[in-house]
């Protein structure tokens, strides 16, 4: 091998040590913010709770053909004209695999936020799993972290999580293709800026293993309007691509247009699938997109899959805020 490809290598190991290193050092104060969002949110829903197999009382509902006779409840029916059936609530562990994009694209931040895409995934991320376990739900990273329900399952996340960083931050955009159980649920959260057709092959995969998922869309509010002017060397994260450009704005209305369609074409595989769809922006409070998300793993709501906003309907939607019209979510 040549001398210039092991100084490349070495340099490359150097900068995940070096990521790994901060990773660890941020992670307390991180796990300290996903806590304080998960705390503040739980106080504003509901529990998982659900009809299944178990012996606590769930409701009654009226009889159907496809009901047997054992099933009714003649107490109940006997002070009324109509059958009903008696229904127990779901007691078994519900398994929600998690995968937060790990890639170095995730470390963007503007002028227009306090933090990094990546902050905020993993805030997410972490604020999620605090909710599940203490519903009594098992929570794992798929592909590289068996479900737990145990109270230090955060902290394992966590140390997955720097475990994954200290290895190659490369391939780590989307989970890999492994085998989940049914009827699992399965929540990403990321930029997805990676083609369509990757997209689509990695969330079919999982979708056709009988897996209901989420997937939460993170941006930097610069990343909506491309607010730059003049002079710009725009960089890849990845350091593959780089552009310079003498008039930035010039590039400012193609750019929102594939940005959109990009977006409607993600929403369209998740309609497709059967998915809910959101997206966050990262100088919002972390509060609004987990308790979206956590109302569409819970099925609170009457039809998850959000329509998608284009760039300049955020705007508006922001001017109105400030005018008083509304609110900006």
């Amino acid at each position: 091998m040549a001398e210039g490809s092991l100084i490349s290598i070495r340099k490359n190991v150097s900068k995940l040590e070096d990521r790994a290193h901060q990773l660890s050092e941020q992670m307390p104060e991180i796990l300290v913010d996903a806590k304080r969002v998960a705390h503040t949110v739980a106080h504003g829903i509901h529990g998982r709770r659900r009809r299944g197999p178990g012996e606590t009382f769930w409701q009654f509902r009226h009889y159907e053909d496809s009901d047997t006779a054992g099933q009714i409840d003649w107490r109940r029916s006997a002070s009324s004209d109509a059958l009903y059936v008696r229904e127990r609530e779901w007691e078994a562990a519900h398994t929600v695999w998690l995968w937060p994009d790990l890639s170095p694209s995730m470390d963007f931040q503007s002028h227009l936020s306090d933090v990094t895409k990546f902050d905020r995934t993993l805030v997410l991320t972490f604020a999620l799993a605090e909710l599940l376990v203490q519903g009594g739900e098992r929570v794992g990273i798929a592909g590289h972290m068996l479900p737990t329900s145990s109270r230090m399952a955060v902290g394992r996340l966590a140390d997955t999580i720097v475990q994954l960083i200290a290895q190659s931050r490369e391939g780590l955009s989307l989970p890999p293709l492994v085998r989940l159980n049914p009827h699992a649920e399965f929540v990403s959260i990321g930029d997805f800026l990676d083609p369509q057709e990757k997209l689509s092959e990695c969330f079919e995969t999982i979708a056709s293993q009988g897996i209901r998922g989420h997937l939460v869309q993170i941006f930097d509010p610069a990343e909506e309007t491309l607010p730059y002017t003049g002079r710009t060397l725009f960089e890849s994260r990845e350091g593959k691509l780089s552009l310079l450009t003498g008039r930035a704005e010039n590039l400012r209305e193609g750019y929102i247009e594939k940005l959109r369609n990009h977006r409607i074409a993600l929403d369209q595989l998740a309609k497709r699938m059967e998915w809910s769809y959101l997206i966050h922006h990262t100088d919002r409070p972390a509060g609004e997109a987990l308790l979206a998300l956590h109302t569409k793993l819970t099925g609170q709501d009457d039809d998850y899959r959000v329509p998608v906003s284009t760039p300049s309907s955020k705007r508006k939607e922001k001017q109105s805020s400030e005018n008083g019209e509304g609110a900006h979510s």
